[in-house]
């Protein structure tokens, strides 16, 4: 129905994405999944009862202004979810700037280009809202992980300009950055990383972090960071002098070269 709430997700393949997709059918939307696995998405869009999809890789110019496109051509467009994103593991200047180039263009470029054309509807309604899936990592950096915790502050950034931005003209559009730790997904596993190393209590499940997030949003929170353990460390971080943030990612920086020094199985 033309007149139903309408959510746009991208990443919607798989984690977090499928998670949002499910829950927001539960709660009445119609939906828009963006992902670049079209077998993924033709399977998600049945279970979901004949949701639109459109396979769409949003590091490319194309696909990204196609979907820019349709979500001009939805007057009903009620929330945005900007979700698609990755990670890489290892030093910035030896792994290929290929995969750092294409992870700014995902995680920056795509949300603000995606982001302008949802508020461009939105803010003339005065209704609508836009989440931007960012981490705890977006609050400080690590040895390994700088594109990653650098688009990641970057989008965080983002955000709250945007909801300064609306607040001071009266808009009821809300935006979101929903900060999560380590959640159960396929992220990981395409990172190549054993889930072994991290304690198991410091895991979280995709449908709490999209509980917590749709929470946040309805209660105007511009950041989400779900789980005790998370909310603390980011008020730690957020605590203690920058220098000595600086001498702990340097120790686990070192810590880094000797596992990548060390001899491996085969």
């Amino acid at each position: 129905m033309t007149d139903s709430p309408l959510a746009l997700v991208t990443g919607a393949s798989a984690g977090i994405g499928v998670t949002f997709a499910r829950r927001l059918a539960q709660k009445g939307y119609g939906l828009i999944l963006v992902a670049r696995r079209r077998d993924r998405l033709e399977s998600l869009a049945r279970e979901l009862g004949g949701a639109e999809w459109i396979q769409a890789d949003l590091t490319q110019d194309a696909d990204l202004r196609r979907v820019e496109e349709r979500i001009a051509s939805a007057p009903n467009l009620e929330l945005l979810v900007n979700n698609a994103g990755f990670g890489t593991a290892g030093r910035f200047f030896e792994i290929p700037v290929d995969s750092q180039d294409q992870m700014h263009r995902l995680h920056i470029l795509a949300t603000l280009r995606l982001t302008h054309a949802a508020l461009r509807a939105m803010v003339p309604r005065g209704k609508g809202g836009v989440i931007n899936v960012s981490s705890v990592a977006g609050f400080g950096q690590s040895p390994g992980n700088v594109s990653y915790c650098a688009t990641k502050t970057w989008m965080n950034s983002f955000t709250e300009g945007l909801d300064l931005e609306l607040r001071s003209v009266g808009s009821a559009v809300r935006v979101q950055a929903l900060c999560p730790g380590f959640t159960y997904s396929e992220f990981h596993d395409v990172l190549g990383m054993d889930r072994k190393r991290v304690p198991s209590w410091m895991w979280m499940q995709a449908e709490y972090v999209v509980e917590q997030s749709l929470a946040g949003l309805e209660q105007g929170k511009v950041f989400v960071i779900p789980g005790g353990i998370y909310k603390s460390v980011v008020l730690l971080q957020r605590a203690l002098p920058k220098w000595l943030l600086q001498v702990g990612m340097r120790r686990m920086g070192r810590m880094t070269n000797r596992e990548l020094a060390a001899p491996k199985d085969v």
